[in-house]
């Protein structure tokens, strides 16, 4: 179904659509959104976020959007029995009227769908149209930000979009929502009126006005997000926690991966720094719980940095480029 339903939505989807499709990875988006910022004139950032997008979705709506380019009725009537399964927790099964399973293999699909319908088609067929300066929306699933060249513009998209929303069954959550100066002259204008320019968040990073090393040319510049930096941390603390009893070269083999998946991710331009806070991170937990092994012979930092020159951890590595648009060798 995902496969059928992928090989029909292809040729409507909109470019700037990222989440969950072939070839249009994470950093894909981050890569344009570096494009738009830096490149054109964009002055004002709208940074959205919808509240419980997956458990809010009205199915009654995506029906009707599935209607529109699917004739098979076999196929919709499977999708509507996919979204009215129910959820199975604890022995009992909860109806599931609204949203689709969080989880389900079939769910990133159909939430593209629904906010191809609800969202993209409406910015562009409706909405950009009516902006005098340059706009854009870079949407990864349910995540999304919107470039403008005029506040005004963002500003009246902000309004707009709670109505458009709230057509489809959908919120914004207003503590997440918020037009910011952002591009080449924020941090002046902000300079002048004795702040500093805004920032904002997206796909787990945080996104600043910088300039580029000679100091010449406007940079957008990003670290990993707090909360995300928060929730990684924490995932390894509890790995981390129930693993320490295992054998020692598993430990290791498993916090290496775990490093270089995070580095896969997180190792992009002018990241450095927040995957060496990670790495650092990683190796006090590792210390800390494997102390805990053993009251007899504890551990201290002399002979976990003996073990790490016999055996070592990944080090830190930019693995994405952002500015030139290929993968670091």
């Amino acid at each position: 179904m995902v496969r059928i339903l992928q090989a029909i939505y292809e040729e409507d989807f909109v470019e700037d659509s990222y989440g969950f499709r072939p070839g249009r990875s994470c950093h894909k988006a981050l890569r344009e959104l570096s494009w738009e910022v830096e490149e054109r004139s964009i002055n004002h950032i709208v940074e959205a976020d919808i509240k419980g997008f997956f458990d809010n979705v009205d199915q009654d709506w995506l029906m009707r959007f599935l209607e529109h380019r699917v004739q098979d009725t076999r196929m919709l009537r499977m999708v509507k029995r996919f979204l009215r399964a129910g959820i199975s927790e604890d022995g009992a099964i909860e109806d599931s009227d609204t949203g689709t399973p969080q989880g389900g293999v079939l769910s990133p699909t159909l939430a593209n769908v629904y906010l191809h319908y609800v969202l993209d088609l409406w910015f562009e067929k409706v909405y950009r149209k009516g902006c005098e300066g340059r706009a854009r929306l870079i949407r990864f699933a349910d995540d999304f930000v919107v470039c403008f060249q005029y506040e005004r513009e963002a500003a009246r998209f902000r309004q707009e979009l709670i109505g458009r929303l709230g057509n489809f069954g959908l919120e914004v959550e207003p503590s997440k929502t918020k037009v910011l100066a952002f591009g080449r002259w924020a941090e002046k204008n902000a300079a002048a009126r004795g702040g500093k320019p805004g920032t904002f968040d997206f796909l787990g990073f945080t996104h600043c006005c910088s300039v580029s090393r000679t100091g010449k040319r406007f940079r957008m510049k990003r670290v990993t997000a707090r909360k995300k930096f928060r929730v990684r941390a924490a995932e390894f603390k509890k790995w981390i926690k129930g693993a320490r009893t295992q054998r020692i070269p598993v430990i290791w083999k498993t916090a290496a991966a775990k490093l270089r998946g995070h580095y896969r991710y997180y190792g992009v331009t002018d990241n450095h720094r927040g995957i060496t806070r990670y790495y650092e991170l990683v190796k006090r937990l590792l210390v800390k719980w494997l102390r805990r092994r053993s009251q007899r012979h504890r551990l201290n930092w002399e002979k976990f940095n003996l073990m790490l020159r016999r055996h070592p951890l990944p080090l830190p590595r930019i693995y994405v480029d952002l500015i030139h648009g290929s993968a670091a060798r």
